[in-house]
This record gives structure tokens, C-alpha cells and sequence, in this order.
């Protein structure tokens, strides 16, 4: 082994863990999730199973721009955020592709639209890094902020079965833990508000028609079962819409000139929810956090 190499890892081993962010392995079934898991709402449940769709793929290339430009940063603290951040996608594409792998049938198949999805990803990896990351900061705004939602609505949360509990849950915490990882990376290598702000306007208008295409696509495909149920429907449609405008004010900061995603307190709510699944869901890795073992 060389010099380097002794060196590389030995300041590997001695870098700091990162405080509040930690990754941890899901625990569900995707194969016990009802379709229509939100309040039997077809809606609802078709734009949360294609935002499921998008994650595998989103998720390997928020974590592949975040290692474009690791070695320009300099923070031991910020590094080990990104090894933290890292872990956490990983463990999110693992948990949404057995969710997705679980809903593939004759009548509901998501393979054409992930094919799309990925000669997208191929194209957005060939711009300039620095694109990239804005993209990815612009997307984990979008993350936290449905997270934050989702955890502070419990009505929403209580029309789910234990398993999608789990899943959307989990997946909510440490989306917000991990909040503004990439968006410290940027402004430590880049800083540039500008272009930040105009990839932020791009990233709306192609999350948003996105989202409505692949949930749309899902609905057609399972109209048989879908149509009959109107008032689940226009639940659906009212949680949706609600949602939306309430979230108005917390997206718009991200235009502001001295904006940072910590700005947004989730910190009780967030410890609220890590108890729950630790007692009431019996989730090992928040079992380990909440009640750590006690030494003599």
C-alpha cells in the first residue's frame, strides 16, 4: 500500500460522524402495502407510488453529483455530512425499488416511464457539475418540505397501513436530517444565488409535470379499480391541493438571498415521530436512537 493510500485512509478513519444524521436500514414489507395505501384514494396513492417511481434512479444521481465535487471540499465537519448523506440515499433507492419491484403487475407497470427516467439521468450527468448539485439542492428543498408535511399532518399518516407507515415515515426523517447537505456543498464550492435560483424555477415547472405525468399514466392503468372510487378521489384531490398552498411559504424561501434549509425547525416533530416508530412500530434502528442501551 502506498504513502497516499496509508494517508487517504487514515484520515478517513478519523473523520468526525456526522451529528444528526444517521443511516439506518428500513424495516417494512412492501408486498403488505394496499395499492390504494392513502385512504383507499387512488389520487393520493398513485402520485406517492410515482414518486416512489422516481427515487431510485433521483436518489443515485443526487449522491453521484455530491461526489462530482467532494474533493474540493475542505470541512472535515461538511465531509462527514456527505458520508452520512451518502448512506442514507443508498438505503432510500434500496427501499423504493423493493416498494416499486412490489407493485410491478400486468396492469401497473412503472418499467417504460423508469426507462425514460434513466436516458433523463443520462443526460442531466452530462451538464456541468455545478448544475447538477443545483439541481440536487433545488430537489432535496422539494424532499424535506413533503417530509415536514407528511410528518406534521398525522391525519395524513393515519389513513396508512403499518407498513407504508414505515416506509414514508423513515424515509421523511432523514430526508429532513439530511436536508441541507447538498445545499452546503454548492455554497462552500459555488455560492452563486443566481443560478441557484433559476435551476430552482427549472426543477419546479419539470418536478411538477413530471409528478402529474407518471401519476396519471399510474391511474389509467389501474382506471378499473380507480374511477369507481369518487369520493376517495376528490379526498385525494383535496389533501393534494391543501398541501400545496400550505407549503407555498416554505418553498418560496428557497429564493431568498440568505436562505438555508435549516432555517425550518422539524427538530420536535421530527423527535416525536422517531419514538413512535421506536415504541408503537417497533423499528430496531429508532429502538437503538431513542432508548440507547445503558452501560454499568
Amino acid at each position: 500500500m502506498s504513502t497516499v493510500q496509508v494517508t487517504a485512509e487514515k484520515s478517513y478513519l478519523n473523520r468526525p460522524k456526522a451529528i444528526g444524521i444517521k443511516v439506518r436500514k428500513p424495516s417494512f414489507n412492501p408486498k403488505a402495502i394496499r395499492r390504494h395505501f392513502f385512504a383507499n384514494s387512488p389520487v393520493m396513492s398513485h402520485l406517492l407510488t410515482a414518486l416512489s417511481s422516481t427515487f431510485p434512479i433521483g436518489e443515485q444521481f443526487f449522491v453521484h453529483s455530491v461526489r462530482n465535487v467532494r474533493d474540493k471540499i475542505t470541512d472535515e465537519k461538511l465531509q462527514a455530512q456527505i458520508a452520512a448523506f451518502i448512506g442514507q440515499e443508498a438505503m432510500h433507492s434500496k427501499a423504493h425499488t423493493e416498494f416499486n419491484d412490489a407493485w410491478r403487475r400486468d396492469d401497473y407497470n412503472l418499467d417504460s416511464f423508469q426507462a425514460w427516467l434513466a436516458r433523463r439521468d443520462a443526460f442531466i450527468k452530462s451538464v456541468h457539475p455545478k448544475l447538477q448539485l443545483a439541481v440536487t439542492a433545488a430537489f432535496e428543498h422539494f424532499t424535506a418540505l413533503l417530509g415536514g408535511y407528511i410528518l406534521r399532518h398525522p391525519e395524513v399518516l393515519s389513513t396508512l397501513d403499518d407498513d407504508a407507515v414505515k416506509l414514508w415515515v423513515w424515509h421523511a426523517i432523514e430526508e429532513i436530517e439530511h436536508r441541507s447537505v447538498a445545499f452546503d456543498v454548492y455554497q462552500a464550492i459555488y455560492k452563486d444565488d443566481r443560478t441557484r435560483r433559476t435551476v430552482m424555477r427549472n426543477v419546479t415547472t419539470g418536478f411538477a409535470s413530471l409528478t402529474f405525468y407518471s401519476a396519471t399514466r399510474l391511474f389509467m392503468q389501474d382506471w378499473k379499480k380507480s374511477l369507481p372510487k369518487v369520493p376517495q378521489n376528490i379526498f385525494g384531490i383535496y389533501m393534494i391541493s391543501k398541501m400545496l398552498i400550505s407549503l407555498i411559504p416554505e418553498y418560496l424561501s428557497y429564493y431568498k438571498a440568505d436562505f438555508h434549509p435549516d432555517e425550518i425547525d422539524y427538530s420536535k416533530i421530527v423527535a416525536y415521530w422517531k419514538e413512535k416508530l421506536a415504541d408503537d412500530y417497533g423499528m430496531e434502528s429508532f429502538q437503538e436512537e431513542v432508548h440507547p442501551p445503558l452501560y454499568s
